[in-house]
């Protein structure tokens, strides 16, 4: 299909600004409103696949403080949240991470910045796809009654053309633009939610009739954080529940595409947020209560089920006929997942194109949909060369990539952290809100993503975190980790002797103008 260069000829206006200072993109103006948006970053988070995977390692690195842990990775989320509403407030662009950064520490962190997010995503985008490939074959052999069908997961060929079909598809419906994916949206979210209303209802069911063993009764203990035995325990379980809240910020990544977009992606954010935290807490508190948090029976830390806790709880908790249901929930948070993860990656693109810190090719927007198609489709070919190269060469590397995921979300999100804090800082005397919201929050909120990032560098030298596999005696999620971060630094190297006018800081500066109509 064909596409169309949106930057405005010298003279031109967008937003009431002359075309020679600004660069417009003509995304779809007005296309989602607060509803919509809070979905999409719900969506984007996948929290019934987080719950899945991660309850369980929770509960084995702190237990029954596992409430708590959930808690204490909502804080610094929500205070960098604030950052990104204030921030959007001024500057209500879909760059987002990379636009503002940029605007407060120069173009070279600013480009560090958006790629952090790019190869987050792609990673976060590569085992969504294989997560969704696994029920999906999972879903058909419950359905259908035959192991033999389940089983075709575990054929490579297999596994690795169903993933790519869904990633294709998952592809298509962003392209196609913020309408379509709405639509899908309303109907995934929804259902994931009801089901895992339905669980949490059903498990506080059997916890009462003290159905399992194992169960344990409610005690306010278990929203205590310092009563985790161990700091290293702490810091392990509060790297989990931070990537069970990654995604929200897909909220503002389509700022330019919603309705009050100088006020509503910030609401959207924090509303997503305020449903995920209440999420987290309520099937934590009803799992544990029903099963406990321990290694025997259904225990949470079971460690030949806690990697997949309601692949294992489904049928005890809600029966054979409506367990089905939490594995479609799975398949469709994992699937709805998939799909709104493109809109963060693609935007950043567009976005660092038009500034010239990409190759122009991804300035272009579809002329009938008004999305970043180039960068979309880019997007969707990195994602399925990425999962197939990555399972192709090792199941262990495919796994540590994830575990190296952990960084690249403290890197952006604490640069975004601390770029609020700088960018506003002439104005933090003006009041008490401004003080608070533009640079007390943001600054203790970047302050805690920065030290666990440190924290997670230092232990992923130690080979036994992750697979174990180790490159010349270092852990292969340092190896990996910090590849990426340099592989960024070498990618922008290049791009500097191709694109020198953003480098020099002649494009995007702290006077450029906002590139939408403020509402």
């Amino acid at each position: 299909m064909t596409q169309l260069d949106v930057r405005p000829p010298a003279g031109d206006t967008v937003g009431g600004v002359a075309g020679g200072d600004v660069r417009g993109k003509g995304l779809g103006k007005g296309s989602v409103g607060l509803v919509g948006s809070a979905v999409i970053g719900i969506s984007t988070v996948a929290p019934v696949y987080c719950l899945t995977s991660t309850l369980g390692s929770t509960a084995g690195e702190v237990g029954v403080q596992m409430p708590a842990v959930f808690l204490a990775g909502f804080l610094p989320m929500l205070l960098v949240a604030f950052a990104y509403r204030e921030l959007n407030k001024v500057m209500p662009d879909c760059g987002t991470s990379f636009t503002w950064t940029v605007k407060a520490f120069g173009p070279r962190i600013g480009w560090m910045c958006g790629w952090g997010l790019v190869i987050a995503t792609i990673i976060v985008l590569s085992n969504l796809a294989g997560v969704a490939t696994s029920y999906f074959w999972l879903l058909a052999g419950e359905i259908s009654g035959s192991p033999s069908v389940a089983a075709l997961d575990d054929n490579k060929l297999v596994h690795i053309l169903t993933c790519l079909t869904l990633i294709a598809v998952a592809t298509a419906i962003s392209y196609r633009g913020m309408t379509a994916t709405k639509g899908v949206q309303y109907a995934l979210v929804g259902l994931q939610l009801a089901v895992l209303a339905i669980f949490v209802a059903m498990a506080f069911q059997k916890a009462s009739a003290g159905t399992f063993d194992t169960g344990l009764d409610f005690s306010w203990s278990w929203m205590n954080p310092f009563a985790v035995e161990s700091f290293a325990a702490f810091t392990a379980g509060l790297s989990l529940s931070i990537f069970m809240y990654w995604g929200w910020d897909a909220c503002l990544a389509t700022n330019e595409e919603t309705t009050g977009s100088t006020r509503t992606p910030g609401r959207a954010a924090l509303v997503a947020m305020v449903v995920l935290v209440g999420s987290y807490l309520a099937t934590g508190i009803a799992a544990q209560m029903a099963v406990g948090s321990g290694g025997e029976g259904l225990g949470l830390a079971n460690e030949e089920t806690s990697d997949n806790v309601f692949a294992a709880l489904a049928g005890p908790v809600m029966g054979p006929v409506l367990g089905i249901l939490l594995f479609v929930a799975v398949l469709a948070s994992a699937a709805a997942s998939l799909q709104t993860t493109f809109i963060p990656v693609a935007r950043t693109v567009l976005a660092m194109s038009t500034y010239e810190a990409l190759p122009p090719s991804y300035a272009k927007v579809h002329p009938r949909f008004k999305t970043p198609g180039r960068a979309t489709v880019m997007a969707g070919a990195a994602t399925g060369a990425f999962y197939t190269i990555m399972t192709l060469l090792s199941e262990n590397v495919l796994t540590d990539t994830i575990f190296a995921l952990g960084l690249m979300i403290c890197f952006y999100y604490s640069l975004t952290a601390f770029a609020c804090a700088w960018y506003f800082r002439k104005e933090l005397r003006s009041s008490g809100r401004d003080l608070l919201f533009k640079g007390v929050f943001p600054l203790l909120g970047g302050l805690l993503l920065a030290t666990v990032f440190v924290k997670t560098l230092i232990d992923m030298v130690d080979p036994s975190y992750g697979s174990g596999a180790t490159v010349f005696g270092v852990g292969t999620v340092f190896v990996i980790g910090v590849g990426l971060l340099v592989l960024g630094l070498v990618i922008m190297v290049i791009t500097e002797r191709r694109s020198p006018a953003f480098f020099r800081g002649e494009i995007l500066t702290k006077s450029t103008p906002s590139l939408v109509v403020k509402d």
